[in-house]
């Protein structure tokens, strides 16, 4: 298991930091306050040795992750607290994923079982895993060549058929009894006045920052820019849509690892859920291939989008309309903003000169976007 990219990466998906090497935080050792208690985890997994090094990898909003080096080998060790899905039940259903996706083939690093054939292991009210660690690098879409990004549509593509056949049919019990269902809140479109609302807040909060920069001066520009577009495009809101199939839900860059050319790991199951299979495939597209201005490398896309489509049984019709729905999302969507102002926290502000004109070219070549993804 690599180090995990939860640091900046939100559900929305946004243009992540260039691709690096894993490890790449200030050492730190296991007595750091927060950190993990090995001692007794490792009790837990008797193959795995003494404890030699624990140095921190990720530490983001959703989970914590270490290098584990023992004296047996080295390991990631997953520290899970996101509340909405650190639960003992949800994090062993991940694990059942990842370990069905293994077997069939996928590129992805299922947990360790400790000597009692549990992943899932509950320390102080916490969960933990032990998964292999996987060494590799990250790479976004300007280190892809044209085959890479055939490669990448068609990983993905694998990995929602795949899915499919591990976790069972949207609103059917899955092969380990869990329910499929309908994940709403990733189905419905923003409402255009709840948008006007959230600017307005948002402009307020910049113009009182003190000491004005320039961040806020762009800030400001791109949120009054973004409530002209939202004005004269309202109309175009998209209907709510159904959930097609179980997706990842957090496909980026800081979630896959490639060894050479070739994808050595997906990692990072945690948003693992029922939504819209095609809104993934154009979302994690954005995601992989935004250059700094806010363009899309249309060439790329489409190399990409039709091996998806192959890939994964879907039409060009599916993916058009889920192009329209994420450039949607995209006009409504300010996260970058929200951590800065509202969190206080500035680790995303990198992010925001291509996040925010992402949208602004998006919309000025809407059709040809729509025909890279569906043609």
């Amino acid at each position: 298991m690599p180090r995990s990219s939860e640091t900046l990466a939100p559900p929305t998906g946004a243009p992540p930091s260039p691709a690096r090497p894993v490890g790449v935080l200030p050492p730190r050792t296991a007595t750091a306050p927060g950190a993990p208690p090995v001692g007794v985890l490792l009790r837990r997994y008797r193959h795995a040795g003494e404890p030699l090094a624990c140095v921190p990898v990720t530490e983001g909003l959703l989970n914590r992750g270490f290098r584990l080096t023992t004296t047996r080998g080295t390991y990631f060790l997953k520290q899970h607290l996101d509340a909405a899905t650190a639960d003992r039940a949800t994090v062993a259903r991940q694990h059942r994923a990842t370990q069905r996706l293994h077997a069939l083939g996928l590129p992805v690093a299922p947990p360790l079982a400790d000597a009692r054939g549990r992943t899932v292991a509950v320390v102080g009210g916490r969960c933990y895993a032990l998964h292999p660690w996987v060494e590799g690098r990250h790479r976004d879409g300007g280190q892809l060549t044209t085959g890479g990004c055939r490669r990448l549509g068609t990983l993905l593509g694998q990995v929602h058929t795949a899915l499919d056949r591990v976790m069972g049919a949207p609103g059917a019990a899955g092969p380990d009894g869990a329910p499929g269902g309908r994940d709403a809140d990733a189905c419905a479109s923003a409402d255009p006045q709840d948008t006007f609302r959230a600017i307005d807040e948002l402009i307020r909060l910049v113009r009182a920052h003190r000491p004005r920069d320039s961040f806020d001066a762009l800030a400001e520009h791109r949120l009054r820019e973004r409530r002209a577009l939202l004005d004269r495009h309202a109309h175009h809101r998209p209907p709510a849509a159904s959930a097609a199939g179980w997706v990842h839900g957090d496909f980026h860059p800081l979630n896959l690892l490639y060894r050479g050319a070739e994808p050595a790991a997906i990692v990072d199951w945690d948003r693992l859920g029922l939504r819209p299979r095609a809104e993934e495939a154009v979302r994690a597209a954005a995601i992989f291939f935004v250059r700094p201005g806010g363009e899309l490398p249309l060439g790329k896309v489409r190399a990409y989008a039709r091996a998806y489509r192959r890939a994964a049984g879907a039409d060009g019709a599916e993916l058009a309309a889920a192009a329209h729905r994420v450039w949607w999302e995209r006009l409504n969507d300010f996260w970058t903003l929200r951590w800065r102002y509202q969190l206080h926290d500035r680790r995303a502000d990198a992010q925001f000169p291509a996040v925010s004109a992402l949208a602004v070219w998006w919309t000025r070549e809407y059709e040809a976007v729509r025909e890279a993804f569906a043609g």
